[in-house]
């Protein structure tokens, strides 16, 4: 054990050494994966701080049930109760408006009152309002039952405005995809930029490698420098990149809550928790080790 961390302990002197050595290209790699990382960290704080915001949007659409101008009283009330039966894992509630509260609420909006004095009758009809529940696949829900509804003898028209729906739902995926997709490029510019600084190293040091092999020093006692090298490397870039999100916040919290002062509320955008921060590091770590044992395998010969 003792001479398990004695390796250990060389090593990371070993890493360290290097790093002083070659200060400026050390801390150009550094900075360009800093910059790199700063971006997904950003980006993670904005869909973390709306969260909360999202939250408050009610999420449960409505279908508006218009029934024929021939059906007779009592039964928009029957086919509620019908509904909200046969459909109870999928409706939260239902709500009937009869002809008579429609006509009444338009009659209370001046723009209709002078319009509707100059029928001779009623031509509003009965209506059922129901509201879903929320689910996975609400906008899917949603448009399978207003379809199966509209072939309801009494039902006259269907009447559902759930395009937002599907534009949050489109949205929630774009960010999902886009994240994927950005933590990809992230994940190959770490390994990239941590190949070329190791292999580099190597080449440099091969006859110092070559010795070393001479006089009995194994593979992983000769790699392990380097890899010490490459987590050092993405433990400083996450680092800095923490602080260069942070930084970067304070102007757009700043612009964020002159905005929201406009609407009476205040918004401000928050870094991912210190678990969270915690683990991308150790992942980007790992990441750059693991590019620095391929490096320093392909690039030096044993």
């Amino acid at each position: 054990m003792k001479r398990w961390l004695r390796h250990h302990r060389y090593a990371f002197v070993v890493a360290l050494r290097r790093f002083r050595k070659q200060p400026f290209s050390s801390l150009s790699n550094i900075l360009v994966i800093s910059l790199t990382l700063a971006i997904p960290i950003v980006a993670a704080s904005l869909l973390v701080s709306a969260q909360p915001v999202l939250r408050q949007i009610p999420v449960s659409p409505e279908i508006t049930l218009f029934l024929t101008p021939d059906a007779e009283s009592g039964q928009a009330d029957t086919l509620a109760r019908r509904l909200e039966t046969e459909h109870n894992e999928e409706v939260l509630g239902t709500r009937v408006v009869t002809r008579e509260q429609a006509l009444r609420s338009l009659k209370s909006d001046p723009t209709w009152s002078n319009a509707l004095a100059a029928l001779p009758g009623n031509p509003l009809p009965d209506a059922v309002v129901i509201t879903l529940r929320d689910s996975a696949e609400l906008a899917q829900t949603a448009g399978s039952l207003a379809a199966a509804w509209r072939e309801i003898d009494i039902v006259d028209a269907v009447q559902l405005d759930s395009d937002w729906v599907r534009r949050l739902e489109a949205l929630l995926r774009f960010a999902r995809i886009g994240l994927g997709l950005l933590a990809a490029g992230v994940a190959l510019v770490v390994l990239s930029t941590v190949f070329n600084t190791v292999r580099l190293q190597a080449l440099t040091q091969r006859e110092e490698i070559a010795v070393a092999r001479l006089v009995g020093a194994t593979e992983a006692f000769v790699r392990r420098p380097f890899l010490y090298l490459g987590a050092l490397t993405g433990i400083a870039s996450s680092l800095i990149a923490t602080g260069l999100a942070a930084l970067a916040l304070q102007p757009l919290n700043a612009a964020l809550n002159r905005l929201a002062s406009t609407y009476g509320t205040q918004l401000a955008v928050q870094l991912p928790d210190a678990l969270s921060l915690t683990l991308s590091a150790g992942l980007v770590a790992i990441l750059a080790a693991l590019s620095a044992r391929w490096s320093v395998t392909r690039n030096t010969r044993f």
